[in-house]
């Protein structure tokens, strides 16, 4: 079944590959009226990954949603890695994801098996994390999409923003960028099926090991890397922390091959958007090559935490990631605002 229907075929764009722009989205939010409530600690306003609502001095609730058309063919890999991805929201927030509601758009191309495998896979992944899927909605449309909405829970002096960096932090990525330009290059069967196999697994793996590690610490800050690729979410870091943050590219952990690939020009459309947003807001010193620039910019699905520790706690933080996440690498630092958001060393 699973060779009958290529699901990436179904869609004009792939993964989170497929969000909008982060500056369109800005101006599309621009305006809206919102009742205001103090126990909404956090909302929209910073481009956060969920919003998180107090429910006592004990308990926050966090909310998120994400769903996207299919980055792979297979309808059960599919389904694992939108539900990780959806999941890894709550991660971000310190938060403990324990309910989740499906969101599907299913297109009449699809064989009925296909569609179930893409909810078992979805299922498996929850439950993986713990987590209960307890309905959804389910529309037709001409290309499939998946994804959830998901609840969880933090307390709420441990609720952990993209916007409460402080100077004298270091950042920690937690997975290898260039997801985008790679998935790109497969649909010209330019990747070769063992790093398809890296890149998949990857995808579906959950944050939640990197979360659990992560509050043993003092962090003050995290997002996860999707979408708006490492510098749109570091932008959105630095831009609501009012600081300034450094990336040192020769300690960015990316798959080498989407070096090549992104020098044979696969660049997914997403790429252009974040560079299109994030651009002005950065500063390049020194000779940084432009196909590294563009794994920059490069949008990942399912992609790792990026959090700010403090400097002195930034090693033990480091040492026992690596003991579950290998690739796990600290990628820069935070200053005081100098004239750039963004400073890529």
């Amino acid at each position: 079944m699973r060779d009958e229907i290529k699901l990436t075929k179904l869609a004009a764009c792939a993964g989170c590959g497929a969000k909008v722009g982060a500056g369109t989205l800005s101006q599309l939010l621009e305006g809206l009226p919102t009742h205001y409530d103090e126990r909404l600690i956090v909302g929209y306003d910073k481009s956060d990954d969920a919003s998180v609502y107090v429910l006592d001095e004990q308990t926050a609730l966090v909310q998120t949603i994400d769903f996207f058309p299919p980055i792979v063919d297979d309808p059960f890999l599919f389904g694992q890695i939108a539900a990780a991805n959806a999941l890894s929201d709550v991660y971000a927030m310190g938060g403990e994801p324990r309910l989740a509601m499906n969101v599907m758009c299913v297109s009449n191309k699809m064989p009925r098996e296909a569609v179930h495998e893409i909810l078992r896979g979805g299922y498996e992944k929850a439950y993986e994390a713990g987590v209960i899927i307890t309905g959804g909605h389910t529309i037709e449309d001409p290309e499939p999409k998946y994804g959830l909405s998901v609840t969880g829970f933090v307390h709420p002096r441990r609720v952990l923003m993209n916007s409460s960096a402080k100077a004298g932090d270091v950042l920690i990525l937690t997975k290898p960028l260039g997801i985008g330009i790679l998935t790109t290059a497969a649909k010209a069967d330019l990747a070769e099926p063992a790093l398809l196999q890296k890149l998949y697994a990857q995808m579906a793996f959950l944050n939640k090991t990197a979360r659990d590690i992560m509050v043993e610490y003092h962090v003050h800050g995290c997002t996860d890397v999707t979408g708006f690729a490492l510098l749109g979410h570091a932008c959105e870091m630095a831009k609501g922390s009012e600081l300034t943050i450094h990336i040192d590219t020769a300690n960015v952990p990316y798959h080498k091959e989407a070096f090549e690939m992104a020098r044979m020009g696969m660049i997914p459309a997403g790429a252009y958007r974040n560079r299109e947003f994030a651009e002005k807001y950065v500063q390049v010193k020194g000779e940084i090559p432009l196909a590294l620039q563009d794994i920059l910019y490069d949008p990942q699905t399912s992609g790792g935490l990026l959090m700010a520790v403090p400097e002195e706690e930034a090693p033990g933080l480091l040492d026992d990631l690596r003991q579950a996440i290998p690739c796990a690498e600290a990628v820069g630092y935070v200053t005081e605002k100098e004239d750039a958001y963004l400073v890529l060393e």
